[in-house]
């Protein structure tokens, strides 16, 4: 599947002191460290510029719901053949109960969004942003958008060192 990660997993035994502070600091915060997150580590500040993406979704899923942003993560990911992004999202969606956002959006044109922005953000279609702008407030538009660059970066960056799925999401690789 995937071939030996250009970039290896960052040895805690031989970690500097600003390393294993940041690594304490993630698992303080998420509880766990992904292999991406083992691989971004080895530079605290793109550990910490990457993790961003948990502050976008924390703004979001309030007003939207989870599934609406693990829906645009997974379009994003598919889109971009991304194995890991798309196992991680899958298994966020199997993991999900019934929320009551504060805005339905429509989950298709999520999707198509997610789709639209990985493909070529400069096009996506007009309808598209039409109606996302008629059920969003500006605000949300922005952080939606921002999640999605976010997201082809956290994608463009484990396909470029070659990070492995975690183990925990071979039952949601396709």
């Amino acid at each position: 599947m995937i071939g030996k990660p250009y970039i290896g997993q960052l040895d805690l035994d031989r970690a500097g002191p600003e390393q294993k502070a940041a690594h304490d600091e993630e698992l303080r915060l998420r509880g766990r460290m992904t292999n991406m997150k083992r691989t971004l580590v080895h530079s605290p500040v793109a550990l910490r510029v990457y993790g961003e993406w948990f502050a976008l979704r924390d703004e979001l899923a309030p007003v939207i719901g989870d599934r609406a942003v693990l829906t645009l993560c997974l379009a994003i990911s598919a889109e971009m053949d991304n194995v890991v992004g798309m196992a991680f999202m899958r298994r966020g969606l199997a993991g999900l109960t019934d929320e009551a956002p504060a805005i339905a959006i429509d989950l298709g044109t999520v999707e198509a969004f997610g789709r639209a922005f990985a493909a070529d953000a400069k096009a996506i279609p007009p309808a598209v942003w039409s109606k996302l702008s008629q059920a969003l407030p500006e605000k949300t538009l922005v952080d939606l958008t921002a999640l999605a660059g976010i997201m082809m970066a956290t994608n463009a960056f484990m396909d470029a060192v070659g990070t492995e799925p975690d183990p925990e999401l071979a039952a949601f690789i396709a």
